[in-house]
């Protein structure tokens, strides 16, 4: 796969979670090219073009960013604020996909724009069902701007 040819970015720092997250997407027939980083400054990096990414066609974005919030060096409200901050990034939409139901959490990604806040089940197969919706409303049904 291209870099330029991502269309969901991951955003997930706990392999098991991703993983479960990738395979849910797949079972449910959602195949659109999707990249996953470890981390917010990873992601940071792949969206903008920098360390590692220095050679990437920032002009070509992801067309949804599915964002834990709970992740080393860079945190995932840090990256929300990031995004919506640049006029590259702020259109993507965000679905932040995290294990925290704290109410300040979610009332400051909703500030920061994040487009929906889903709080990842603890059995797989609430969990499976959950990223399959969420696949098929924000890829298939959800209308972007162009």
């Amino acid at each position: 796969m291209q870099m330029n040819e991502v269309e969901i970015l991951l955003i997930e720092d706990n392999m098991n979670d991703a993983e479960m997250t990738i395979r849910s997407l797949t079972k449910n027939n959602i195949l659109n090219p999707l990249m996953h980083v470890k981390d917010g400054e990873e992601a940071i990096d792949f969206l903008f073009g920098t360390g590692s990414y220095s050679d990437r066609d920032t002009s070509v974005q992801p067309h949804l960013i599915l964002l834990d919030l709970k992740m080393p060096k860079v945190n995932g409200i840090d990256v929300l604020k990031k995004l919506k901050a640049s006029e590259l990034t702020r259109k993507i939409p965000v679905v932040v996909l995290t294990s925290s139901n704290e109410n300040p959490d979610i009332k400051e990604c909703y500030a920061l724009g994040a487009n929906s806040y889903i709080v990842k089940p603890v059995d797989f197969d609430s969990f499976s069902r959950s990223i399959s919706q969420l696949g098929f409303y924000w890829i298939l049904l959800n209308q972007k701007p162009v």
